[in-house]
């Protein structure tokens, strides 16, 4: 099987390639990474030479040199992992979140159609939902109502998907998952955040009243769903993953804060971000009834090995802070 990966040099992407490199060694895949602020090819330092992996560095909303990567190979599969993702960003810069999300998107799934491959997964998010009050889950079938330029924008995504599959008979499928956390994650999402601040003994920013609630997900998990919905998933379905796993934000900076043996008084609560969900919960029933999927690891030891992960993995924290991991493509490649 061979396999078109955009996004693979960040978070999500590059443990999903880790993880089917490791896993199936009857794939092969080709990257696609534009490698902006949140992709880092020091992610998959360890896959670089294993000859069914292959590295292009393009950006997915550029048609020219997209058509370039189908026309040179023959796909069995393209994941679509490639997304502005920080919220934060897209409400100071929106545009930026509309060229790759929604004309990104709409430009593979053309080139989908146009070379034939056989399967498109999309890989989306539980805020396309929006905000739930104090009770309730996120099932499939509950209506779009993303309240930040970046969910909207991947809403936008998902419903072109749903009209490819229904317009051009296209087979597809949307993934959509709780909050991740795990290795190799960028360092202005909050566990990693709060995880390098606190090393370094800064303050750690907490938005509002810290009761925001999110479920958390371990990204191996979600990874072992994306191929899941990959091999099994029915065309034009959407697969729900999460971790049934809530905490308020408060509570897990206290939890990471204790794991490090670090004071709460590093707590610094600062204005809440315009239009913040409260809550976030996802009813993954339908993935684990219909596709056998069930999440492996519980939330006290993944968090405790997400923590030694960056205490081990100081120097690629430290560098992706100051923005010297930029230059390892450079090096790397020698352009």
């Amino acid at each position: 099987m061979n396999l078109l990966v955009t996004g693979g040099a960040g978070f999500i992407g590059s443990n999903f390639i880790h993880y089917i490199l490791r896993e199936h060694p009857e794939v092969s895949l080709v990257n696609v990474d534009a490698l902006t602020y949140c992709g880092n090819l020091e992610n998959l330092s360890g896959v670089e030479k294993d000859p069914r992996y292959r590295f292009v560095k393009a950006d997915i909303a550029d048609a020219g040199t997209m058509a370039e990567v189908f026309a040179g190979a023959s796909f069995d599969a393209v994941l679509n992992f490639a997304a502005e993702t920080h919220v934060d960003r897209s409400i100071t810069g929106p545009s930026v979140f509309l060229r790759t999300n929604v004309a990104g998107t709409q430009i593979l799934l053309d080139l989908a159609l146009k070379y034939g491959v056989p399967r498109f997964v999309q890989v989306s998010t539980d805020e396309v939902y929006g905000s739930l009050p104090e009770t309730g889950a996120f099932t499939e079938t509950t209506p779009l109502a993303p309240n930040s330029p970046y969910s909207a924008s991947k809403a936008s995504a998902d419903l072109l998907v749903r009209a490819y599959v229904h317009t051009y008979g296209m087979d597809a499928v949307v993934t959509r998952c709780s909050n991740n956390y795990g290795p190799w994650q960028f360092p202005e999402k909050l566990i990693p955040l709060m995880i390098t601040n606190a090393l370094e003994d800064k303050p750690l920013p907490v938005y509002g009243d810290g009761l925001n609630v999110r479920d958390w997900l371990h990204v191996e998990d979600h990874c072992r769903a994306v191929w899941l919905a990959l091999e099994k998933g029915v065309k034009g379905e959407v697969y729900n993953v999460g971790g049934a796993n809530e905490w308020h934000n408060l509570a897990l900076v206290k939890e990471l804060l204790a794991i490090l043996g670090k004071p709460e008084s590093l707590i610094t609560f600062v204005k809440d971000r315009p239009g913040h969900d409260r809550r976030y919960a996802i009813d993954a029933s339908r993935i684990r009834r219909e596709l056998g999927w069930r999440p492996t690891y519980d939330f006290a030891s993944g968090l405790r090995q997400t923590v030694q992960w960056y205490i081990e993995n100081e120097t690629w924290w430290r560098r992706v802070k100051s923005g010297e991991y930029q230059k390892y493509y450079q090096t790397q490649y020698g352009l």
